[in-house]
């Protein structure tokens, strides 16, 4: 056997393809972008063909620039952005570009599902609210804009799904992404036949539901001249992104959490049973491994928030750090360690593209709450980190009304600063963990798929081993006070702005 995992992780800007040798140690990553299309406003596509390419591309690069055979590659795995809609011929040919999961279209189909089937149902069966985030409101609106491509259709898949139909031949998705398209019994383990039968879909047209663990097949030998690997190597199918990251994270074992920092941020835990939140805050994956869950919440402007107070407000920080050959983000998280906790009582509310959890508002909108004549640009700042922790809180006590934790990893760009993970602890009043690998957590979850499917790891548990905790923030139990008061008023702020949003929204 080969000593080396291939791993390919599709974002939505771009595939990365990783390689790991047999300790589970990363030995390079290629990155390969592509485009996205906003043919109409709320409408986001992607060419499955630049998704191919990317992969051939970034695996050629990377078997160059490493050094090693091809014929050392033991397997070849994936994660992948998740939600999407792509349909398939019989010969694994696209009949229309991807609709992905930032796609909003589908209102009407997502409208005519709470109708047919009721809000609370679908939520109960899928583990998710109605949206037209989620793949089979997309299918509806294919079936009815665009039934010649509908009847066409051989099966419905994912990303990942497609690579592995072009190296395979094989239709195939993983119990998490089946888990996302608002179609899939999380309790059952089975397709809904109630969802099938409200819309009037044909089951056929569903991908068999596999193992992320699974060899789907082995690479075929026109696909291996065209990706630049050897005819015969083994296909492991892997999981969506969400799952990837949290294996990648370390979040394997009942009760362990993560909280992915990025442009978004979500917290996620690994339970036995999904956990079911009666106002439909927070929604539900099957985990990688398909025998447990992950629980999670998602907002929209967590680093989002921070990359725009640099660009609007944190001019001198940029300048000295060019000067100084730092990070702005550095210099501004040391203003904020000259602010005290609580940004002298002064609130902010992340709500710059709308919210999701907790909310699912999106004409929720930010604001600045309390600014006096004595708050400077330090307090701004440090409100602005504490604003989207406070929001994070609102999810992690959803979670914590069904499960005990008391400590949470971070992965993520932002979870490399020390100063944000102080104010985490310091307002999640938990332990924070952080792990070696922050950035690439996600496509060590894939590495690990692949690694279990063909025998080189024996569980999803070596991420423990592989992404070992470097430092351990603990609470301060006098900042911990301090945020337990404002914590209530953030809470508040949002109720007494609906109204205000509302209005602002119906305003040209």
């Amino acid at each position: 056997m080969g000593k080396y995992i291939l791993a390919h992780d599709f974002g939505t800007t771009g595939n990365k393809a990783t390689l790991y040798n047999s300790e589970g140690q990363l030995v390079g990553s290629h990155l390969s972008e592509y485009e996205t299309f906003y043919p109409e406003v709320n409408w986001a596509e992607q060419n499955p063909a630049d998704w191919w390419q990317a992969v051939c591309k970034s695996t050629k690069e990377l078997i160059s620039e490493s050094g090693i055979k091809k014929e050392e590659i033991a397997v070849i795995s994936f994660s992948a952005q998740m939600m999407g809609c792509l349909p398939l011929d019989r010969n694994g040919d696209p009949l229309r570009r991807s609709i992905i999961w930032a796609d909003q279209r589908s209102t009407k189909q997502a409208d005519k599902l709470r109708d047919k089937v009721g809000a609370e149902k679908v939520y109960q069966i899928t583990g998710h609210r109605v949206s037209p985030a989620y793949s089979v409101e997309k299918i509806m609106w294919i079936m009815d804009n665009q039934p010649e491509i509908y009847e066409k259709t051989y099966k419905f898949v994912h990303a990942k799904d497609y690579i592995v139909n072009k190296l395979t031949g094989e239709f195939v998705t993983d119990y998490s992404d089946a888990s996302g398209m608002n179609l899939y019994d999380i309790n059952k383990k089975e397709w809904s036949a109630e969802i099938i039968s409200a819309v009037g879909l044909d089951k056929e047209k569903l991908p068999e539901v596999r193992s992320s663990f699974d060899i789907i097949g082995k690479v075929q030998k026109e696909a291996a001249e065209e990706i630049g690997l050897k005819a015969g190597t083994p296909v492991v199918l892997g999981s969506g992104d969400g799952a990837a990251a949290g294996v990648g994270a370390a979040v394997v074992r009942e009760g362990s959490a993560y909280n992915y920092i990025g442009s978004s941020s979500w917290i996620a835990l690994a339970t036995e049973k999904p956990i079911l939140d009666p106002e439909q805050q927070t929604f539900n994956w099957i985990h990688m491994d398909p025998e447990m869950y992950m629980p999670c919440g998602t907002m929209q402007s967590a680093g989002a928030s921070y990359n725009w107070l640099k660009n609007t407000l944190c001019q001198v920080e940029e300048q000295a750090a060019q000067n100084l050959d730092l990070s702005v983000y550095e210099l501004m998280n040391l203003s904020v360690e000259d602010s005290n906790p609580g940004a002298n009582n002064l609130l902010y509310l992340p709500y710059l593209m709308g919210e999701r959890s907790p909310h699912w508002n999106p004409n929720a909108r930010g604001a600045f709450i309390g600014l006096t004549l004595r708050h400077d640009r330090k307090d701004i700042i440090r409100s602005v980190l504490e604003g989207v922790t406070f929001n994070l809180k609102i999810i992690s006590k959803i979670f914590e009304n069904e499960i005990d934790f008391s400590q949470i990893r971070v992965i993520g760009g932002g979870a490399k600063g020390r100063t944000w993970r102080k104010i985490m602890a310091d307002i999640y009043d938990k332990e924070v963990l952080m792990p070696e690998i922050l950035e690439e957590a996600t496509s060590l979850g894939a590495a690990i798929a692949g690694g279990v499917g063909v025998g080189i790891f024996s569980g999803v548990e070596v991420a423990e081993e592989l992404n070992p905790i470097v430092e351990r923030q603990l609470p301060d139990p006098k900042n911990v006070e301090k945020y337990k008061k404002l914590y209530p008023v953030f809470k508040d702020a949002y109720l007494s702005l609906v109204g205000v949003y509302d209005s602002l929204s119906k305003i040209d």
